[in-house]
């Protein structure tokens, strides 16, 4: 016997984790360095949406700084939309009912 009520619910998650999907590729989330350098903007998905360098950065004679600077902010932006992806993936993950998800 086919139990439509889960199919019903399966169904319903699936579309609620595509919506979220989308939702992620539009949402932005941004990472400025201490030194507010370099800016970093990614998607929800996790995919570089843009970086900033202001143009004192570029007159700055040690460069180390500015790659410091750099790779820090776009680990702190990976870190913040890898944050917001979990959030939202959390909706999908209570609704199969999985404890601890």
């Amino acid at each position: 016997m086919v139990d439509f009520s889960k199919a019903k619910e399966l169904y319903a998650l699936q579309k609620k984790a595509r919506a979220i999907q989308k939702e992620l590729k539009n949402t932005e989330v941004e990472a400025k360095s201490n030194d507010g350098w370099v800016t970093v903007v990614m998607n929800g998905e996790q995919h570089l949406v843009d970086i900033d360098i202001a143009e004192e950065a570029l007159k700055v004679e040690n460069k180390k700084e500015l790659e410091k600077a750099l790779k820090n902010t776009i680990g702190q932006a990976i870190s913040r939309a890898q944050a917001h992806a979990a959030d939202k993936m959390k909706e999908v993950a209570g609704g199969l009912g999985i404890p601890g998800l």
